[in-house]
């Protein structure tokens, strides 16, 4: 049993960056954290990532932003205290906690340890906690989390690369297994080298997977090939390539968040082929049957994973050395950050150094 937290009961005053309106300028902003409750961990917040939702919820561009809004969901921190009835953590541990932060745990979603399907899934960052308040996220100094929601990070993981994976991570190593495109000498195609596709790329090579890298130009081939080891690399608007390539790949992780034809991409696939879509384009894409019945392949959807789940990426990450790759900023920074990532300007992902550079 945990030893217990002296703050049990108590709300506990709290300092980070927020937005206060569809500006999406971030300022900073005091506020109270709830009482840390029974099964709670309390954490010093020392590394969050800055990931393209941050930037649609500053912005309220899907319309359920909740002002003032403190973003962050990719955190990194150390247990400062514990509930009377933690199991999981003790006071100095390293934990982190990513998209997820509630459930409901009585819908067949959260029976079946996929917590990130329910229609009760509570966001860390502007969503609304079971007592009704709002929550915010890691550009603060502190978090309160239930022990379910919170990941045990092993030693070896670097706080600061390692952040990422809680939701970029999680993001695309759901998807290669619940897919089954995780088996040794399978040949999986990989759409967008960003946030999410450089670690799909690290991920599918730890699992023994042949990978290639599905970019519009040669601007990254360099990067896929020589720094993250991709096995070879296809522009995808250079039709002799897609046609050399055509019925090759057991499966595709699509990452990209704009507008693109799938039809292309549909064609590279093997018979009973998979395309799976985890980038979010804001307008519906154009989906041709015709290739799908002639060749059994499916299009489907993978959003984060469960709790489970997720810890066991952070382990199989740890035990593969498998980080992001990050720009470490201060938290003063963090409105150009996002100027930058809304052009993409990012390698390829920016982590805020909360717990040196977050000044009162």
């Amino acid at each position: 049993m945990a030893e217990k937290s002296h703050q049990e009961g108590h709300p506990t005053k709290a300092f980070g960056w927020a937005a206060r309106d569809q500006s999406g300028v971030l300022s900073p902003f005091n506020f109270s954290r709830r009482a840390t409750g029974e099964k709670d961990v309390a954490f010093k917040v020392l590394f969050c990532g800055v990931c393209h939702t941050d930037l649609h919820m500053i912005k309220n561009e899907w319309g359920i932003s909740s002002y003032p809004v403190v973003p962050g969901h990719e955190i990194m921190g150390q247990v400062t205290a514990v509930g009377s009835k933690v199991e999981k953590f003790k006071v100095g541990d390293k934990v982190g906690v990513g998209y997820m932060i509630g459930s409901c745990h009585s819908c067949d979603s959260c029976h079946n340890e996929l917590e990130n399907y329910c229609p009760e899934m509570i966001l860390t960052s502007s969503g609304k906690y079971h007592d009704g308040t709002t929550t915010y996220g890691g550009f603060s100094d502190i978090m309160i989390a239930d022990e379910h929601y919170a990941v045990r990070i092993p030693e070896n993981l670097p706080l600061d690369s390692g952040a990422p994976l809680l939701c970029a991570g999680i993001t695309v190593y759901s998807p290669l297994r619940f897919y089954g495109l995780d088996k040794p000498g399978m040949h999986v195609g990989v759409v967008g080298l960003g946030g999410l596709g450089h670690v799909a790329v690290k991920f599918a090579k730890a699992m023994g997977v042949k990978v290639t890298v599905i970019s519009t130009s040669l601007k990254k081939k360099e990067e896929a090939l020589e720094h993250l080891g991709a096995h070879s690399f296809l522009v995808s608007r250079d039709p002799d390539q897609m046609q050399a390539a055509i019925g090759t790949m057991d499966g595709i992780i699509d990452t990209v968040s704009a507008a693109h034809p799938l039809f292309p991409l549909i064609g590279l696939l093997k018979t009973q082929g998979k395309l799976v879509l985890v980038g979010a384009p804001p307008k519906p894409l154009e989906l041709p049957v015709f290739p799908l019945i002639m060749g059994r392949k499916i299009v489907g959807g993978s959003s984060i994973g469960g709790m489970k789940e997720t810890q066991e990426m952070i382990d199989f990450a740890a035990e593969n050395n498998i980080t992001a790759d990050v720009e470490v900023i201060p938290m003063d920074y963090v409105n150009t950050a996002f100027e930058l990532l809304a052009k993409a300007d990012v390698r390829y992902r920016f982590v805020i150094d909360v717990g040196n550079t977050l000044k009162i």
